[in-house]
């Protein structure tokens, strides 16, 4: 009879029945030293694993096909007729890479011999170069201002250049817009004389001359003309590559008497007549880079259309390039040399009112002084284009080219060697001390929101708006005692000078001072030098009016003379301010503030007007003399001189020719 057992809900007792004791013991055996053995194995890995970065993960590999190692790499017969591989067409357009030669051995070497490391580190190459002309991503790459040249042909050699470049990239369309100002008259004819070089250098002159018998598809390059003042011309209404029609549409440009430059206007114009040769539009046939080339001496009268010509070149990758001039610094305005290109007329130069700047969106500059003599107020080169032009060329991908005639770097330039049809700028600056000087090139509501945002910027900016404040010019230094009331009242009618402009002085003194809080938090080299210059400028002339109208106080109230022979107060500018301890402390840091400027921004504007400054004194002396009462009248010092008649040579002279008034230029 079968014995019956309890009921083993581990099973365990099953177990030993089937296997036996000797059985159960052996199998337990085998599991616990085959996972000791197990363990011991992924040790290593384990560790191995701990060292590699964290950001590498292991993924299942999917099994490979197997391919065909290529053992050699032979140039192909044919050559290439495309460069690179830069075609804006479909991929049986792009040009394919060639080399010249088989290379036995591998010209790059392998680093797969060498053993790995773990917790490597490697440098990384973080500097950036702003790239320059040619561009097909104008929201991306900028363009540069700031291009000093002294003539107009060294900027056509290197527009030449720019055409060039275009060219191997794609076929190319240039548009020429020329200002019909009259000032720009003579600059008109260079570019046209030099029409035929151009063509020469780019390898076009045959082209030209078949250009007749041509479709227009087949021409590489071509080119149309157009003419702005007051209205827009379009001369060229077809692209064309004849040469003989482009240089004979230059030549038919007339002088707009209205001197009034509409320059975005035609850039909106132009660039929407031919947006059919782009890609962008469309265009079925070849693709064409479209550049535009403005040719003025002006700001241009319609910047209310710079954001419209901006979005427009970015829509159709139009590069635009600027053959301008100089802002001058801080200034709206400058003067032109103008004289009358008919030789019948009067060659007599005139000095004509030309809107040239300023270079930034705001003038950045207080105006000082030369209220009443704007014309022979110096002016000096700011280092960059007008603001909306550059700007322009700017954001396009394009370039500005500063042109004057006269751009001397380190020496003064006098008004008789100003060249004609140019304006005189007394000072230049090198371009490359200027290079991180450069304006804020953005919208005028970015620019507005970044100056009220920094105290700083807010006082300069609010300073630079207000009406040019007069200074204290050319002032009473003698006075003579002939008695204590003529002496008094002399003094008194001195005084009435800085009266006159110590408030607007003290007033913006006032505006610029409540921007020192933004001082140190302020992180452009421009703004910081505009601003300690203007403080510190403004702060030298208020304590030099303020302290010399004090003197002529304390010499009301009496002063005695060491010599009793002498009858004459002299008061001399010097380096003290003896009749206040505030004012003496304002004239302390109005020379801390231009030393510091001359000495960290030379070779800038900002340098330059900071050492004029620091070379007359901020505070007054007393000094004394002696006045004759007495002089002889002058009329009994000059002789008699009998001039000789006139002879008949002198009578017989020729009338002088004709002056015509001066243009609007």
């Amino acid at each position: 009879m079968q014995e019956l057992r309890p009921f083993d809900p581990t099973g365990a007792g099953m177990v030993y029945s089937v296997l036996g004791g000797r059985r159960l013991a052996l199998f337990v055996s085998l599991v616990v030293h085959g996972g000791l053995l197990l363990m011991l194995a992924a040790a290593p890995a384990v560790i191995h694993s701990n060292s590699l970065p964290n950001f590498l993960v292991a993924v299942p590999l999917e099994p490979i096909e197997e391919f065909r190692l290529i053992d050699q790499v032979a140039p192909a017969d044919i050559t290439s007729v495309e460069i690179g591989a830069g075609s804006a067409g479909s991929e049986s357009q792009t040009a394919m890479s060639t080399a010249p030669v088989l290379a036995e051995l591998p010209v790059l070497t392998s680093n797969l011999d060498q053993p790995l490391v773990s917790n490597a580190t490697h440098a990384s190459q973080t500097a950036l170069e702003i790239a320059v002309g040619l561009v097909r991503v104008p929201s991306v790459v900028k363009g540069q201002d700031g291009v000093s040249l002294t003539g107009t042909s060294g900027a056509v050699d290197r527009i030449t250049y720019e055409i060039l470049r275009s060219m191997e990239v794609s076929p190319t369309l240039v548009l020429w817009l020329f200002d019909q100002s009259g000032s720009l008259t003579r600059q008109r004819a260079e570019i046209s004389e030099r029409f035929e070089r151009i063509y020469q250098e780019l390898g076009m002159v045959t082209q030209s001359r078949n250009a007749a018998n041509a479709q227009l598809s087949e021409q590489r390059l071509l080119s149309a003309i157009i003419a702005f003042g007051q209205s827009v011309s379009l001369l060229t209404p077809k692209p064309t590559a004849d040469l003989a029609e482009l240089r004979n549409a230059i030549d038919s440009i007339e002088n707009d008497p209205s001197g009034i430059e509409r320059v975005f206007s035609a850039v909106l114009s132009s660039v929407d007549h031919f947006k059919s040769f782009t890609r962008s539009s469309g265009n079925r046939g070849p693709a064409r880079n479209i550049m535009a080339i403005i040719v003025t001496d002006e700001r241009g009268d319609d910047d209310d259309q710079l954001e419209a010509a901006i979005q427009q070149c970015r829509k159709f990758a139009v590069v635009v390039h600027v053959l301008g001039v100089p802002a001058p610094f801080g200034r709206q305005t400058t003067y032109v040399k103008y004289i009358d290109p008919d030789t019948r007329y009067d060659q007599t130069p005139q000095w004509g009112q030309v809107d040239q700047g300023p270079e930034s969106v705001m003038p950045e500059r207080v105006r000082l002084g030369y209220a009443d003599d704007v014309l022979n107020e110096p002016v000096i080169d700011a280092g960059f284009g007008p603001y909306a032009l550059s700007r322009l060329a700017y954001e396009s991908g394009g370039l500005y080219f500063n042109i004057h005639p006269n751009r001397r770097i380190g020496r003064r330039v006098g008004r008789n060697e100003t060249s004609a049809f140019a304006a005189h700028i007394e000072y230049f600056f090198d371009p490359e001390v200027m290079l991180k000087y450069r304006p804020d090139y953005v919208s005028h509501s970015e620019y507005l929101r970044t100056t009220q945002s920094s105290p700083l910027r807010w006082s300069l900016i609010q300073a630079a708006q207000l009406a040019q404040a007069r200074v204290l010019g050319e002032v009473t230094t003698r006075f003579v005692r002939r008695d204590e009331a003529t002496l008094v009242a002399g003094l008194a009618a001195a005084q009435q000078s800085a009266a006159r402009v110590a408030p607007e002085l003290e007033r913006l003194v006032e505006i610029l001072k409540s921007g020192q809080a933004g001082r140190d938090r302020e992180i452009s080299v421009r703004w910081v030098a505009g601003f300690d210059l203007a403080l510190g400028t403004v702060l030298a002339h208020h304590v030099r009016a303020e302290s010399y109208n004090e003197m002529l106080a304390a010499a009301r109230r009496g002063l005695n003379f060491e010599n009793p022979r002498n009858n004459t107060w002299v008061l001399e500018p010097a380096n003290q301010v003896s009749t206040s301890i505030r004012l003496d402390k304002d004239a302390q840091r109005a020379r801390e503030l231009l030393r510091e400027v001359a000495a960290q921004h030379r070779g800038t504007p900002w340098g330059w007007l900071a050492e004029q400054e620091l070379a007359h004194p901020i505070g007054w002396r007393w000094t004394e003399d002696y006045t004759d009462l007495n002089p002889v009248p002058a009329e009994a010092m000059i002789p008699n001189i009998i001039l000789p008649p006139m002879d008949d040579q002198r009578r017989s002279l020729a009338p002088s020719p004709p002056t015509r008034p001066l243009p609007k230029l």
